[in-house]
């Protein structure tokens, strides 16, 4: 059995990583996860923020808890550009030895959305305001209210979480 531990709670991030790598992994999978600090502000505002929540959480998760076969981190932010505040979410991936990286497909926020993130309201506080939800950035996320559910949170992770596994497919490729 394959045992993962994915350094968050939040049952979106749990079932991306269950499905996104049961895919590869041609044996009983086991997914566990749970709070691990990331180190970095709780609504990142940048992508080397962002990524480096990722890389932190799988560390910490590695520090904290023993005994799993791969560690992921799944970190979400925004980072200013000219188009908008765009949103998107880097995923990490280690076996203690190895790493994968892969960023989500990026998306932009609306202005009020914005708004609310650049007074200190993290995505899915300014989510459930703005749509009058309560706790979506544990359901559908703002992709999902913005796409009517056609691109959920769950599917924005899916590929990133797959991408991120691309070294562990090919260690001939990647050093081991």
């Amino acid at each position: 059995m394959i045992k993962i531990f994915v350094a968050s709670k939040n049952p979106v991030k749990l079932d991306a990583v269950n499905e996104g790598l049961s895919v590869f992994l041609k044996q009983e999978v086991t997914v566990l996860g749970g709070s691990v600090e990331s180190g970095v502000s709780d609504q990142p505002m940048s992508d080397v923020e962002t990524l480096l929540g990722a890389e932190s959480r799988v560390k910490n998760a590695h520090d904290l808890f023993s005994g799993f076969d791969y560690y992921v981190g799944i970190e979400g932010g925004v980072e200013e550009t000219e188009s908008g505040l765009m949103a998107f979410a880097w995923v990490v991936i280690s076996d203690g030895t190895k790493i994968g990286k892969a960023r989500t497909a990026t998306f932009t926020l609306p202005p009020r959305v914005a708004e609310l993130v650049h007074q200190g309201y993290e995505l899915g506080d300014a989510d459930d305001i703005v749509f009058e939800k309560m706790n979506s950035k544990q359901q559908n996320g703002a992709v999902g209210l913005l796409t009517n559910d056609a691109i959920t949170r769950k599917l924005l992770y899916l590929p990133a979480v797959q991408l991120a596994f691309i070294p562990f497919l090919n260690p001939e490729l990647y050093g081991g």
